[in-house]
């Protein structure tokens, strides 16, 4: 008879991962970035049961790609993150600065007009 009992099996050769079973952070952050994490919290101040501060902190951690997938995407019509903000300022400048040219010239030929042959509002 063998009296040799059996010895429990380790994490590793069960294959049940672990926590420390080699993830590194850039496996970590490459799954948290393809799923997604949502951090919740409310941060209230109160004295007595009078509340004078309440914050609501909502954080979404994901790559772009499952961003756009979830349909969030206003970094790709925000002005101060588009890299042509520069070039769409200086031209809408340029505009209205002609509008304002032609308005001032529509207002000069009005003027020469006799009374009796300007349109009326």
């Amino acid at each position: 008879m063998n009296s040799q009992q059996p010895q429990p099996l380790s994490n590793l050769q069960r294959g049940v991962p672990t926590a420390t079973q080699g993830s590194s952070l850039a496996d970590i952050l490459e799954r948290v970035l393809d799923k997604g994490i949502v951090i919740a919290g409310d941060i209230s101040v109160s004295v007595g049961s009078t509340e004078l501060l309440n914050i609501r902190i909502r954080l979404l951690i994901a790559s772009v790609d499952k961003a756009r997938e979830i349909g969030i995407n206003w970094w790709e019509s925000d002005p101060y993150l588009n890299s042509q903000t520069k070039v769409i300022t200086e031209s809408n400048q340029l505009l209205l600065a002609q509008v304002k040219l032609l308005e001032e010239e529509v207002k000069a030929l009005k003027a020469l007009l006799p009374q009796e042959n300007q349109p009326t509002p």
